[in-house]
């Protein structure tokens, strides 16, 4: 088993910054991808970005350029930069790890905040 926990974040200023943080712990070490969704109130979970364990990163066409993505593997974290933030980007953001098929891991979700 996994568990992921994640924390930074808040409440911020349109055009604000925010760096979240998700760290794995737990019996089961074989991780492969890990990445964030998140979900804003009355929708759907969506994808925001990922690492793979191979150094593929992926982003969401609503947060390229934007937001950051990168991974301490010896730390088993993975962290979002999010810079240049709006109000859309509000909603409660998870941490997910992939394990060996079809293991799949959640972490219970921070905040986001931006208010315009």
């Amino acid at each position: 088993q996994v568990q992921l926990v994640e924390s930074g974040g808040g409440l911020v200023e349109f055009g604000g910054s925010l760096r979240l943080s998700c760290t794995a712990s737990g019996s089961d070490l074989r991780i492969n991808a890990m990445g964030w969704y998140r979900q804003a109130p009355g929708k759907q979970r969506e994808f925001v970005a990922q690492s793979t364990s191979g150094g593929v990163i992926n982003y969401s066409d609503s947060v390229k350029g934007r937001f950051t993505i990168s991974r301490d593997n010896a730390k088993r974290s993975v962290y979002l930069q999010m810079n240049s933030l709006k109000p859309e980007d509000t909603a409660v953001y998870y941490c997910n790890a992939e394990g060996p098929y079809p293991k799949l891991y959640w972490g219970q979700g921070t905040q986001v905040t931006v208010s315009s």
